[in-house]
């Protein structure tokens, strides 16, 4: 797919400085990168102050939402503002992150009992998702600074990514994650 405008999201309590040099090299290669530095929030505060700074630039469509460690689940909440602001989502991109999970009927009786222990789970709406979803694994857990979720939270991620056959590209330097990320997307 070719998109409209790339959304890099970072994880919640994170910035957007943590993509470190992706989004201008991926502007070297010609996409529309929107990197939101979304300050101080999580759950639906994230989704909310992410949505209003997307909406600011004037996106190109259709958008590719990207996210990195906890912002995963967060991407259908984002999307679903998205559609609601006539803008469509033609594609999901999940670096190091983890999924969203799709909660059952009768686990929506118990959203009250959330345990403050991250962030609160953002709603999944069921059509979700609605365009192509791929993931990047970038083995960060090889380096000293990983920052997202655990090398095992990201196996069980690549596994399930595989499982909805998702097509999932596995980084290993010295190859440029700019570049697996772009060809990532022309899977889409």
């Amino acid at each position: 797919m070719t998109p409209g405008s790339l959304v890099l999201l970072h994880a919640p309590r994170a910035s957007a400085a943590s993509w470190g040099d992706l989004p201008e090299m991926l502007r070297s290669y010609g996409l529309d990168v929107i990197a939101p530095d979304v300050p101080d929030g999580d759950g639906a505060r994230y989704v909310a102050r992410a949505s209003l700074i997307i909406a600011a630039t004037a996106p190109a469509t259709p958008l590719v939402l990207v996210a990195h460690g906890e912002a995963g689940p967060l991407l259908p909440a984002v999307a679903l503002a998205q559609r609601a602001a006539h803008r469509k989502v033609g594609g999901y991109v999940f670096v190091d992150a983890v999924l969203p999970r799709v909660r059952r009927e009768h686990e929506h009786d118990h959203d009250h009992e959330h345990d403050g222990a991250g962030p609160a789970p953002a709603p999944v709406p069921p059509d979700w998702p609605e365009a192509p979803c791929g993931y990047l694994r970038t083995h960060a857990d090889r380096t000293a600074a990983d920052q997202g979720p655990s090398a095992a939270g990201r196996e069980q991620a690549v596994r399930q990514a595989r499982l909805r056959g998702w097509p999932v590209i596995e980084h290993e330097p010295p190859a440029a994650a700019a570049q697996l990320l772009s060809e990532l997307i022309t899977l889409l």
